[in-house]
Parts: C-alpha cells; sequence; structure tokens
C-alpha cells in the first residue's frame, strides 16, 4: 500500500476570538442529563468540513457569514456560549455566563483540488485546520466549542470544529450548525427549536438496574496483550467501502448467515480483522460495542430538538480464538446480539449505573467501539456554499472507529472507516480486510 506524501501549505490565523450571544440571554445554571454525565463523555470529538467555492455567493466571506449566523443561532443554543462547572456528586452544570465559543479566522495558501484525499479521515492537516489554543482543551471553566474556519486560495474553505461530548452527540451537534445557516437566511428561529429538558435522560427515581452492562464489567485476566499496547505510537489510515466492497462482504456472509445490513456486515468485517490483527491468546476476552441511538425509539419521548447525549454502546463479549477462527457470520450474529431490543429501557438502567456507581467509566480492556455517524446528517451541512465534500468525524481514537458518509475519488457512494492502530497492527489489519473482500482494494490510504 503507498501512503500518501505528507501535504505541506502555510496558515496565517488571525486572533483568536470569542463569539458570544447576537442578544442578551439567561444567565442560568442548567444541569446535564446523567447520561451526559459519563466519565467516557469527558472528551472534545474534532470534525471537518471541506466546501468547495460556488459562484452563487457571489464572492461572499465564509468567515463572516458563518461567525455573524453562528452568533444568532448561538442566542437559541445559550448553553454553549457558557461553561461547564461541578455541583453537588461532581455532577456537571452548564454556567450559562454568555461568554461565547472560540472563533479563529484563517487562511491557507493551498486549493481545494491540491488537498486530495487529504479531504477524507484522518486529515493529516488536522492540526493545522483546527488550531488547538492553548488551555481551551479542558473539560470545566473551557469553551464548549473551537471553531476554526480557512479560506482557501480557490474560493473554497475548511470548517473544523471541535465540541465537548457531555454537551451533546452528533445529531445534537448536526441541529446546532444546521441553526447557523438558517440564522445566514433570515430565517427568525431555528427549526426544530432546540430543547434543553437534560431530565429526559435522567434514571428513574428510584435508579433501578434492569440490564447486564458489559461495557463497565472489570476484567480481571492479567494476560491481556491489549494491555501492553501504547496509544502514542499508533498510526491512522482509513478504509472506504463501497458498493463493490459491501457486496463482497454481504456474499461472504450469506454462506453461513442470513441477511444482514450494511452497518452489521461492515462492523463484523472490522471487529474481526481488527481482532486478528492484534493476534490475541485464543482465550483473550474482547468485546465489541455499538453506539446505538435512542432518538424516536419505544420508552423515550423525547422532542425533535433534544441535543443532548442519547445513545448507549452496549457491549457483547467474545473470545477472541471463537471470534477469529470463525467464518465472517458468527461475528454478525454477536454485532446483531449486541443490539438491545428496548434501548429505551436500556439507557435507562445505564442513566441508572451512572447514579448508583459513581458515574463509572467504560472498561478499556479489549474494548471495541464503532460509532455510526453515517445517519447524523454531517453529509447535508450546507451554510450557503453546497453540500461539504467531505464532512464527519475528523479521525478515530484507538478504542473507537467510526462510519461515515463519503464519495469516493471515482464518485462511488460508500462508507468511509478511519482506523487507530499500532503500525504493524494496521498492517496486519489491511491484509485481512483485503483477504475478507476477497480482493486486493485499492482504496486504503
Amino acid at each position: 500500500m503507498e501512503i500518501p506524501s505528507p501535504i505541506t501549505f502555510s496558515v496565517i490565523r488571525a486572533e483568536t476570538q470569542l463569539v458570544a450571544p447576537a442578544k442578551p440571554t439567561p444567565r442560568e445554571l442548567k444541569p446535564l442529563s446523567d447520561i451526559d454525565n459519563q466519565e467516557g463523555l469527558k472528551f472534545h470529538v474534532p470534525t471537518i468540513f471541506f466546501y468547495e467555492n460556488s459562484p452563487s455567493m457571489g464572492g461572499k466571506d465564509p468567515v463572516m457569514v458563518i461567525r455573524e449566523a453562528m452568533a444568532k443561532a448561538l442566542v437559541y443554543y445559550y448553553p454553549f456560549a457558557g461553561r461547564l462547572v461541578e455541583g453537588s456528586d461532581r455532577k456537571l452544570m452548564v454556567d450559562c455566563t454568555g461568554e461565547g465559543v472560540l472563533f479563529i479566522e484563517a487562511d491557507a495558501d493551498i486549493t481545494i483540488e491540491h488537498l486530495g484525499d487529504a479531504i477524507q479521515p484522518p486529515c493529516p492537516c488536522l492540526e493545522e485546520l483546527l488550531y488547538d489554543v492553548p488551555g481551551s482543551g479542558g473539560i470545566l471553566g473551557c469553551p464548549v466549542l473551537l471553531i476554526q474556519v480557512t479560506r482557501l486560495r480557490c474560493g473554497g474553505f475548511v470548517l473544523a470544529l471541535r465540541f465537548n461530548h457531555t454537551m451533546c452527540d452528533s445529531h445534537g451537534l448536526v441541529l446546532f450548525l444546521n441553526a447557523v445557516p438558517d440564522m445566514a437566511k433570515g430565517i427568525d428561529s431555528p427549526s426544530p427549536p432546540p430543547i434543553w429538558q437534560r431530565e429526559l435522560m435522567n434514571a428513574r427515581e428510584p435508579p433501578r438496574i434492569t440490564y447486564m452492562h458489559h461495557e463497565f464489567e472489570e476484567l480481571y485476566d492479567t494476560k491481556s496483550t491489549l494491555e501492553l499496547i501504547d496509544g502514542i505510537h499508533t498510526v491512522h489510515r482509513s478504509f472506504f467501502f463501497g458498493p463493490k466492497e459491501i457486496t463482497a462482504l454481504k456474499t461472504r456472509i450469506s454462506r453461513t448467515h442470513g441477511p444482514c445490513t450494511t452497518y452489521e456486515a461492515l462492523a463484523a468485517c472490522v471487529w474481526r480483522c481488527r481482532t486478528v490483527a492484534f493476534g490475541l491468546h485464543p482465550d483473550e476476552l474482547v468485546r465489541f460495542s455499538s453506539t446505538v441511538n435512542g432518538r424516536g425509539k419505544p420508552g423515550l419521548q423525547l422532542p425533535s430538538g433534544y441535543y443532548g447525549n442519547v445513545f448507549a454502546y452496549p457491549a457483547v463479549p467474545a473470545k477472541a480464538g471463537e471470534l477469529c477462527e470463525n467464518p465472517l457470520g458468527f461475528a454478525v450474529r454477536l454485532v446483531k446480539k449486541g443490539k438491545p431490543e428496548m434501548i429505551g429501557e436500556y439507557l435507562k438502567s445505564m442513566a441508572a449505573m451512572m447514579v448508583m456507581k459513581g458515574r463509572c467509566l467504560y472498561t478499556a480492556k479489549g474494548l471495541f467501539i464503532i460509532s455510526d455517524n453515517s445517519w447524523v446528517g454531517f453529509q447535508d451541512v450546507d451554510f450557503g456554499w453546497g453540500k461539504p465534500l467531505y464532512g464527519g468525524i475528523a479521525k478515530a481514537v484507538f478504542l473507537i472507529s467510526f462510519f461515515m458518509r463519503y464519495r469516493n475519488s471515482k464518485g462511488e457512494e460508500g462508507i468511509v472507516v478511519p482506523v487507530c492502530l499500532p503500525l504493524p497492527v494496521m498492517e496486519r489489519f489491511e491484509e485481512e480486510v483485503k483477504r475478507m473482500i476477497g480482493e486486493e482494494a485499492d482504496e486504503v490510504v
């Protein structure tokens, strides 16, 4: 596999500024939900959007358009302009100070065409396009959002954004981002109207744990190979699965298993190939989690404008040997087994666990999570310049890969999957993926 050459270009940034709501907003404390308050959500998520020049915009400056419209959107999403603080029992609350979100105006001496494959994750130039402002990356007392809009030489631009995951999930972020062009068009208020009401995702009173939550179980096997992995010595690559690759996987699965969805086929493939690549002892326990969204599901009565976290990541365990030695259909069955039938009840049980067991962190040992973001609408966020060439999560982390929609250079629609692994493991992973789809895929970057 040929690794693309690093892209070099210069970025000139203006002084970082705070964009506050365009009008006065309430000064109040707003508690987050018990689902928001998980230790596992206390991190910032980078996202990135690449836009071509659009003659229909008549030379308008994307920096000015987005900055002004964002200030108007923050009037309605004013908690994003506040700062997180801790209340009793370490429960997070938003102090709605109205201070604003961090905003960076920048210019780069490069065109969309020259960026090439860098417009999909893992973006090799992320540090240039999303400057990590010193002191901005904490959870408490720091801006909830960091945005950089970078003009390109061709008239296109890049919007890169980092959000505090305790405040919202991907769907909630897209609701906010879509409110920005609404404001730019002069629409009076966002549709749907933003809804806070985080108590809707709190545990019942009294709290009751009604499910097994394997993702939080302690594992005491001291022979784990995965514990020896140092996340610092990892590499990032992404894998594109278009119609040809997805059909090849489903054909392979159908030999030993019935029909399955595209997500189930891809998730089973990535998990199994990753486990094979690590070369684990056959008796070592591994676990797979799919993020499952609760919006619109039975047991939860959530308004369409609710922008808090509404997902769980139920885990299914397996021995590495069983996963690696059985046909791919075995992994598909496990992926299906990991989806609770009543996600609303599962989320209430998970909220109870956060309350009763002190906002525990998922057990990282042997765990791999796939978050399917292909459906949330990143690819439809349009600030007036049309839909992005790519919009979505900017990179994977060691424990988590993401599924995002993407159109490759051949014009094929598919799913791009960023992966983060140690280099020797990554090379074995790539070979195993090629074996699974039965061909020498050339869409690995």
